[in-house]
């Protein structure tokens, strides 16, 4: 019987009867999704195991985003920076000192004849510079505090597709471990009627080869385990004593009509965090530009002094006022700043634009990879899984029968172990995507 009669019958539900113990030894099932060991074969005894939840708190709090949160202090010291006046200026002078004559005798602050003065100078903003210099702070630092909630999501969504990727690599050593088990059982039988005499010898090398290959793949999967386990310790910070164990905390079965859903209702692109963090950023431009066009309502500086001159008078009093002459005598009038703020603010509208089209695109993506991803981890769960055991079965028991041939059971086998590794990577693939729209909701 070849592979294909097998595939046939068990896609039309064909049982072939069962018979004595055989040659060949059946492949031992692989553990269900929900059902994923604490560890892991070969893993050393002191573990430290965490589950979704667990990742995603500690992404919240790793690196990244306290690299966020350090750009919003500053952004909040910027804002107190920006909502002061100007102080005022304290001045005192000496002068009129006569060097020619002397300054006289006795005593130097009542009698020598020096013009002491002390002042005070206050500058007064016009145009609202203060108001507007604070207003543009605060939408930088509301922009500053959007970029930690997208920061947020971004390491939950890296936290838990790695943490998914090491669930992944979990339950793939078990099932090649699993089939390498089976295949040196195999290797072992065919050894054994070798020296009885009941298999020719290149048939029993092919099923050496098989067992090796098995072998090799097992030492991969550890391999990728490994990787799997720096990637999520890199972002989340686990650095426990022993080795990283994810607990199976696999999301729930993907119903029938997951993939037919098309009524889904978008949440508020304006909701993002991103969206919102250039939003403030667009009004902060706008608000520097004020700024800088208020620069041509010139600043009044107001200042008095008191002075004392022995001789002439104890009592001078000295008011001033300075103003700069932007526009009246001179040709600039800022129009560098003007322009430099109005590029700004349209650079500004742009990039909230493309953050827009952005976020719109992404959800799109969110909402076809979360329906694509169940429609076939449902697939393989309900038909195409069941199917490929059945053929594998049939193949152990043709091949006890002596109805198959070697090359068949290899083929079947093989066949086996390639829709077990699709399957997993089509869970671990709707686990993410599921995960990622869960996050990307409002």
């Amino acid at each position: 019987m070849s592979i294909r009669q097998l595939f046939l019958a068990a896609s039309l539900g064909v049982v072939l009867p069962a018979g004595a113990q055989g040659s060949a030894t059946p492949l031992p099932a692989p553990l269900p999704a929900s059902a994923a060991p604490a560890t892991v074969t070969g893993q050393a005894a002191l573990t430290t195991t965490f589950s979704l939840a667990q990742t995603l708190q500690a992404a919240r709090n790793n690196l990244d985003v306290s690299l966020a949160r350090r750009a919003l202090a500053a952004a909040q010291g910027d804002v107190a920076s920006a909502n002061h006046a100007p102080a005022p200026v304290l001045s005192a002078k000496a002068s009129q000192m006569d060097l020619q004559n002397g300054i006289g005798g006795g005593n130097l602050f009542s009698q020598k004849r020096i013009d002491k003065s002390i002042g005070l100078d206050w500058t007064w903003e016009r145009g609202n510079k203060r108001e507007l210099r604070t207003l543009a702070a605060q939408r930088n630092a509301s922009a500053a505090q959007a970029d930690i909630e997208d920061a947020l999501v971004q390491q939950q969504l890296a936290a838990a597709s790695a943490f998914f990727d090491l669930l992944a690599a979990q339950e793939r050593i078990s099932q090649v471990d699993a089939i390498a088990r089976s295949a040196a059982q195999l290797a072992a039988t065919a050894a054994r009627r070798v020296q009885a005499g009941d298999l020719a010898a290149q048939d029993a090398a092919r099923t050496d080869i098989e067992a090796q290959r098995a072998s090799t793949d097992l030492l991969t999967a550890k391999l990728d385990r490994q990787s799997a386990a720096l990637a999520l310790a890199q972002i989340t910070g686990f650095t426990g004593p022993g080795t990283l164990v994810a607990l199976p905390d696999w999301p729930a079965r993907p119903a029938p009509d997951a993939a037919a859903d098309d009524n889904v209702i978008y949440p508020a692109i304006e909701a993002r965090a991103d969206v919102r963090a250039a939003q403030q950023r667009v009004e902060a431009a706008r608000a520097a530009l004020d700024v800088a066009s208020a620069q041509k309502k010139a600043d009044i500086t107001l200042g008095t002094s008191f002075d004392h001159f022995p001789g002439t008078s104890n009592r001078l009093l000295e008011l001033r006022l300075q103003m700069p002459l932007y526009g009246i005598l001179g040709g600039y009038n800022f129009q560098g700043e003007i322009a430099r703020a109005q590029a700004q603010l349209d650079q500004a509208q742009d990039l909230l634009e493309k953050t827009r089209r952005a976020a719109s695109a992404d959800l799109q993506r969110l909402q076809q990879d979360k329906q694509g991803a169940a429609a076939r981890a449902l697939s393989f769960e309900t038909i195409i899984l069941p199917r490929a055991r059945k053929v594998a079965e049939m193949a152990e028991l043709a091949y006890s029968k002596g109805a198959m041939s070697l090359t068949d059971l290899i083929d079947a086998r093989r066949t086996l172990r390639a829709t077990l590794i699709e399957d997993l990577a089509a869970r671990t693939d709707h686990a993410k995507a599921s995960q990622a729209w869960l996050l990307r909701q409002p």
